[in-house]
């Protein structure tokens, strides 16, 4: 590449769309593929990851209209146990607990309170529609980064792929640069060694 198109900024590969004599047909398809490569990563990769995560982010939030908040009671004590800092009570364990659906349906399961409760105490816990123990709904803030990290695994992954296609057509060349090389030499070696 000459000093002059190093001054106008034109540094690799696009130099390839310069009109050069040295120029193959390979140096074209190269700077087109790449430029090609870069807008499918850009736009795709931007497009996937926004819808992928608008996507992902609706079953998140519509937790909150399938889970309900109910009143349980605890079946046996949870005793109350020293953490390795001797701060008591700073655990969640699981324990069994009873409630009630709307139904009148009677439920017994395990769930995460608080240590050092007594049987008999009241907690809070979440259930579905029919009626069974399930996770309190992700805030909306949750919902949100867990969608986001969804889609941004989605666009690296197309992007990855794009770059794999790019790579494999960028060997494809490499090839194609090597048997010229061939076909050149070919013609010129024995020229230049003395055996025409």
């Amino acid at each position: 590449m000459s000093a002059r198109a190093t001054r106008r900024g034109l540094g690799p590969p696009l130099w390839r769309w310069r009109r050069n004599p040295l120029r193959r047909r390979t140096d074209v398809i190269e700077a087109w593929s790449l430029l090609l490569a870069a807008v499918i990563m850009v736009v795709g990769g931007v497009t996937l990851g926004v819808t992928t995560a608008l996507l992902a982010r609706e079953p998140l939030m519509e937790q909150h209209e399938n889970r309900y908040q109910t009143q349980a009671v605890l079946v046996r004590d949870v005793p109350q146990r020293p953490t390795e800092l001797g701060e008591p009570g700073a655990n969640r364990v699981r324990a069994t607990v009873r409630w009630t659906d709307v139904s009148g349906t009677t439920h017994t399961g395990q769930t995460r309170v608080d240590e050092g409760r007594e049987a008999g105490e009241r907690v809070t816990i979440w259930t579905d529609e029919r009626g069974e123990l399930t996770t309190a709904p992700l805030s909306p803030a949750q919902a949100a980064t867990r969608a986001g990290v969804v889609g941004a695994i989605a666009a690296t992954g197309f992007c990855c792929l794009t770059l794999s296609a790019r790579r494999q057509v960028q060997r494809r060349l490499d090839r194609e640069r090597a048997a010229q090389w061939e076909r050149a030499w070919a013609e010129v070696g024995p020229r230049w060694s003395g055996r025409v």
